[in-house]
């Protein structure tokens, strides 16, 4: 095939420094499912626990999930690490979220956050690869 033109495909144009990309509704569903999956932990610290512990936990298990979130997941992460790492944190949380939704005596909303959380997961993923 040497009638064939030699053609590379164009890197896709990166937003101006200090702007950002338009937000989709991918990037607004995966945020709520942060929010959500940050506020189970609240929810979970808050009531499984004795009154002492109710305070620590309420507040601890939350907070751990954001500072974990921030340090490898968020946007704009603390550390740089490899895609599958990111991905494995993310799930973490998720799956955190799943089991006090399960340890709670609701294991129907556990599975189903589990199951949208992760489909959100897989699809902001992709795009992040695209």
């Amino acid at each position: 095939m040497p009638d064939t033109p030699n053609v590379t495909p164009a890197k896709p144009a990166e937003p101006a420094p200090g702007t950002r990309a338009p937000l989709s509704a991918v990037d607004l569903l995966a945020f709520l499912c942060e929010i959500v999956a940050f506020g189970t932990l609240a929810l979970w610290g808050f009531t499984m626990w004795p009154f002492p512990w109710n305070i620590v936990m309420g507040l601890g298990a939350p907070l751990v999930a954001i500072l974990v979130w921030a340090l490898f997941v968020s946007p704009r992460a603390v550390l740089a690490v490899h895609p599958f790492v990111r991905a494995l944190v993310e799930l973490l949380v998720y799956a955190s979220a799943t089991v006090a939704w399960w340890s709670m005596g609701n294991a129907w909303i556990g599975s189903a956050f589990g199951v949208v959380a992760v489909a959100i997961g897989v699809v902001a993923g992709r795009r992040r690869f695209s």
